[in-house]
């Protein structure tokens, strides 16, 4: 049962993740992260990691995804005009798709070809106190910058958006 439920949300995400970069109004790829962040929070909750899923849901489905709706709204952003698109890259757009996706294979297979299996509710290391032992121990620096590249990005839209108005 858990193979199938991995499987089911697997293909859920990355049919909304592929949903995201086709669409062409930006609320509707908002929409369609959220699909994203709430299988990946399933995907949690079959590795046994709770408190990771529920962080999941509550920050990224929930805040990060309000502040992006937020900011797509505050920059009044219509819907992408569709433009010609390159014969060039429709020639030869799949087929290096398919030689990328296969090199990555070959690679993964060479850097990694025994690696243990995963166990449905195995995993060990999703509680409150790991993550946050680990979030302000191992990764203080990239907490940190990545806290401060999100808020230049948030006033770097800002400033873009007065600018537009005035």
């Amino acid at each position: 049962m858990d193979v199938i439920l991995f499987l089911v949300f697997a293909i859920i995400a990355v049919v909304c993740a592929i949903n995201v970069v086709v669409q062409t109004h930006p609320i509707s790829s908002a929409v369609s992260l959220v699909g994203v962040m709430g299988s990946l929070a399933v995907l949690y909750l079959l590795l046994g990691a709770e408190f990771l899923a529920a962080a999941q849901v509550i920050v990224y489905a929930g805040a990060i995804m309000v502040l992006f709706v937020f900011v797509i709204m505050l920059l009044n952003a219509g819907a992408e005009s569709k433009k010609g698109r390159s014969f060039t890259a429709q020639l030869l757009g799949l087929p290096l798709l398919v030689a990328f996706l296969g090199l990555m294979a070959y690679f993964v297979e060479r850097l990694f070809p025994q690696s243990t299996l995963v166990h449905f509710g195995g995993f060990t290391g999703g509680g409150a106190a790991d993550i946050g032992h680990a979030l302000f121990t191992t990764f203080l620096l990239p907490f940190e910058v990545t806290s401060i590249l999100i808020l230049v990005a948030i006033l770097g839209a800002i400033v873009l958006a007065r600018r537009e108005m005035d």
